[in-house]
């Protein structure tokens, strides 16, 4: 999992997919929050449209690119929400934007989800396939 985790941290701002509530293909820009008891992190809000979708349907797809784009990496996995009060503390401590956000772990509206049964394959823009691994 390490290898994963640096590779998302250093390449934080990713593509979620899922499907919409309209049963359509939704994608947004996310960012990888941190890792926390072996299990990846995520926050949004529960104003969202996306926390609503994955609430309805929680299967969700992320596509990661390197900064140099030699490598990406694709994540199917399902959201699981969780109000996971370490977590948050530490999301709104590692990340001043979304302090100034949420301002507080408890903001009603703060929502924060781990990725389980993840596969995850890591490849490269030849068609290789470098890695692939379940957690």
């Amino acid at each position: 999992m390490g290898d994963l985790v640096k590779y998302l941290l250093e390449n934080r701002v990713q593509i979620l997919s899922r499907i919409g509530r309209d049963k359509k293909v939704k994608s947004s820009p996310f960012m990888f929050i941190l890792e926390h008891d072996k299990k990846l992190w995520y926050c949004t809000n529960n104003t969202k449209e996306i926390y609503k979708d994955l609430q309805n349907d929680p299967n969700l797809e992320l596509t990661i690119f390197s900064k140099d784009y030699s490598s990406w990496i694709r994540i199917e996995a399902q959201a699981v929400f969780e109000n996971n009060k370490e977590v948050k503390i530490r999301t709104l401590e590692e990340n001043k934007g979304i302090l100034e956000i949420y301002k507080s772990w408890d903001n009603p509206i703060f929502e924060v989800f781990y990725l389980s049964n993840v596969h995850a394959v890591i490849g490269n823009f030849a068609g290789k396939i470098i890695k692939e691994f379940n957690l």
